[in-house]
């Protein structure tokens, strides 16, 4: 895996920025993680700002539905350069109905960037819908700058470039070619996509929202994925939704993450996450890229969300492009 403008680890030269923490869905359990999340991006040099009720509690929530649709809006009035989730879970489709996308266009518009991933996909997708404005799918406060130990140098070094604006793109590795691949299909063939747009996040959030309001009606798009606590099979059946409803023949290529924390079962008899990729191969024209550096993980790069990207594949490299901000 590579990444373009890998900064040295520790070097944070692109000047102090706002940022905004805030809690628009599970509550903060971890609060030591959460502390130390504040701690290290003010170490780092920045205006931590954390919203009100970024620790309210109200049964699984941060808050009741208000509070949590609250704590969004003045997250997009913070003026912030980068608004940042706490943490992931649940709760942002049940209040996507009461979320003011104009404000939260205007915030993206004057530059914030609004970052986060898993149950934040639910916002970033009717966002998209809604407005066309672009998010990032990245890190969450907690578990990513709120470790134990010190954040991983990727994430930390796509992190970095956003604040600097000069992340273009980002890069990895596709894997080696299995000895049982398919002697015509030993590799994953040359190729370059011009200006499609990147979307996707957590697959079961994606999925949840079909035929809501909030799923972008993307053609020729290229579509990101991941999930977490999901069976094989579980994301075999989501796919398959995607797929009868005519979601993955639209799309330029898929994308697939990283799909972690699950347990096979001596029923599965070879059935494996493998099984789901070489089964999906089967069902679309586009090309099928995996090992996509995002997820529930540690190592995670920063993806534009409704960007027009370009993607480039050469031998086992990956590319994904959108250019320099302006």
């Amino acid at each position: 895996m590579h990444h373009d403008h890998d900064p040295l680890p520790g070097n944070h030269d692109h000047g102090a920025k706002h940022l905004y923490i805030y809690s628009p869905s599970s509550a903060v359990r971890d609060k030591a993680a959460f502390r130390r999340g504040i701690a290290r991006l003010q170490a780092q040099g920045h205006q931590v700002e954390v919203d009100v009720s970024a620790l309210a509690t109200h049964t699984r929530f941060a808050g009741d539905d208000a509070t949590r649709l609250a704590a969004i809006h003045r997250a997009a009035a913070s003026g912030a350069d980068v608004a940042l989730i706490s943490r992931g879970g649940y709760g942002l489709t049940r209040i996507l109905p009461g979320i003011r996308y104009k404000a939260v266009a205007k915030a993206i518009a004057k530059g914030t960037h609004f970052v986060g991933l898993s149950d934040f996909t639910a916002f970033q997708l009717a966002v998209l819908a809604r407005t066309g404005a672009s998010t990032w799918a990245g890190p969450a406060l907690s578990a990513d700058f709120g470790v134990a130990g010190a954040p991983d140098e990727i994430m930390q070094a796509c992190f970095d470039d956003l604040l600097a604006g000069h992340g273009e793109g980002t890069g990895w590795r596709l894997p080696r070619p299995r000895p049982d691949a398919a002697a015509d299909r030993p590799v994953q063939p040359a190729m370059h996509l011009k200006r499609a747009t990147l979307w996707g996040g957590n697959l079961s959030m994606l999925t949840s929202l079909l035929g809501t309001p909030y799923f972008p009606d993307i053609a020729g798009g290229v579509l990101f994925l991941e999930d977490v606590h999901e069976h094989p099979y579980r994301i075999e059946r989501l796919l398959t939704q995607l797929l009868h409803a005519g979601v993955l023949a639209r799309q330029k290529a898929v994308l697939l993450g990283q799909f972690t924390d699950f347990k096979l079962t001596p029923h599965d008899k070879g059935y494996r996450l493998q099984s789901v990729v070489d089964w999906l191969r089967t069902q679309i024209k586009a090309p099928v890229l995996t090992h996509l550096p995002f997820g529930h993980v540690a190592t995670k790069v920063l993806l534009p969300v409704g960007a027009t990207v370009s993607l480039s594949v050469q031998e086992r490299d990956a590319l994904i492009y959108w250019g320099p901000r302006h």
